[in-house]
């Protein structure tokens, strides 16, 4: 197959969705669930995906008497007839989330022996159940997410404070569960699929500590309010730890992984003639300098034909972090820093095409999932008026992708198995 400007986009598309319905709980779910029990149904959730799982459940069982009640992001929510939709605030949580989380513990401790407590976790779980623990308010909380975000600190290093500061996640709900039995249904998000970092693991015990979170805080240099500091001092109140009688041995199950995206797209990428290459599912760093990278193995397809020759697609997941160094920043996701950190790597090298966003339809807090890019970006960038150097080291890729027309805009896709990278060598 030729590939020119028009196929090459339809192509990166045609990946993109291939990797996101390959994660879509309406399609996955219902193999992975438990046998039907015998005692009553409580189902949970939290995550950008809790409302379309729960349908998932309501359809796969239908002749099973639940109830239940899970929270996800504003605009996520999915028709269903016995399990309770809430949504609430991401990436900077709200009250409502808070409330949602609280009621999710309260119904957890109203489960029995014999009962079965499904969770349905996905990304966005940890925002969407900012439950403070025991001295500390939504506000320091609401102060320490947005610390995180602007910090550097990975998911894995974000998720080890969070359930230090928590009352729901690092095992909690879980823990208000015994003795029912509880199996948790996920979608991974993050790089590993560590189910303690899926929504702060709220369903498995938490080998993190609060001398861990101090580090990190540390490190990072964070400011945080007071009584977060003071929280962390006393470490008080630890998490669930392995070996914890009340977790026992955790029936945790996943539907959905980047993984198993990327092997969806790589199937679609070979019936478009495509030799396809997965550099790794779990992808992180910072996202320009990755960005700068994946260009580097392009080049390296395109001139020599190592590591895979043209045409080629080179696939790639996980999780880049942006550190945040102009005040006020612009606008854009992680995903479209990354691909403007490659094309500028690429130097508008030809035959060269990118596609990266969030396969949660969502780049960061945009309205956008990601950007296509193309050999003559950079060109047309310039006969606007943009300056490209100048936008990446603002955090300004959204202007530049959306000034050329460029944004990639799905609307909600009602899952996430994280970032998507795929760059065409034609």
């Amino acid at each position: 197959m030729q590939f020119d400007d028009a196929t090459a986009r339809a192509a990166l598309r045609r990946l993109f969705d291939a990797a996101v319905a390959a994660a879509d709980p309406r399609v996955v779910l219902a193999r992975h669930l438990p046998d039907k029990p015998a005692g009553r149904v409580l189902v949970l959730g939290a995550g950008k995906s809790a409302a379309v799982m729960a349908a998932a459940v309501e359809d796969a069982w239908p002749d099973v008497p639940m109830r239940g009640l899970v929270v996800t992001r504003y605009g996520h929510g999915h028709p269903t007839r016995h399990i309770e939709v809430a949504e609430s605030a991401h990436p900077v949580p709200d009250e409502a989330g808070a409330t949602a989380a609280q009621r999710m513990l309260t119904l957890a401790a109203e489960a029995r022996e014999g009962d079965l407590v499904l969770f349905l976790v996905s990304g966005g779980g940890s925002s969407l159940t900012t439950l403070p623990a025991p001295g500390l308010s939504l506000a320091d909380l609401i102060a320490v997410n947005k610390a995180l975000l602007a910090s550097g600190a990975t998911i894995h290093e974000m998720n080890c404070i969070r359930r230090h500061l928590s009352a729901f996640s690092g095992g909690r709900l879980a823990a208000a569960a015994h003795p029912a039995r509880v199996v948790t249904l996920a979608i991974s998000d993050v790089p590993g699929d560590d189910p303690t970092v899926i929504a702060s693991g709220p369903t498995v015990p938490d080998p993190s500590t609060f001398d861990q979170a101090r580090a990190l805080v540390a490190h990072y240099r964070m400011a945080l309010p007071d009584a977060v500091t003071a929280h962390l001092a006393a470490a008080a109140d630890e998490s669930p730890k392995p070996g914890d009688p009340r977790l026992g041995t955790p029936d945790y199950r996943f539907i959905a992984t980047p993984q198993m995206a990327l092997e969806a797209a790589a199937t679609a990428a070979r019936g478009l003639g495509l030799s396809p290459l997965i550099l790794g599912d779990a992808l992180e760093g910072e996202a320009r300098e990755l960005g700068t990278a994946l260009a580097g193995i392009a080049l390296s397809a395109r001139t020599h034909g190592h590591p895979v020759a043209a045409p080629c697609v080179l696939l790639s997941g996980g999780e880049t972090t942006v550190t945040i160094r102009t005040t006020p920043p612009g606008r854009g996701g992680r995903n479209g820093e990354c691909l403007l950190g490659t094309t500028l790597a690429l130097a508008s090298a030809p035959g060269i095409y990118a596609l990266m966003a969030d396969t949660d339809g969502i780049d960061g807090s945009e309205d956008n999932a990601g950007a296509i890019a193309t050999p003559d970006t950079l060109a047309r960038a310039r006969t606007a008026a943009l300056d490209p150097r100048a936008l990446l080291a603002a955090h300004d890729s959204h202007r530049l992708f959306s000034t050329l027309g460029d944004l990639l805009t799905t609307g909600p896709t009602l899952t996430n198995v994280n970032d998507f990278r795929a760059i065409l060598v034609a």
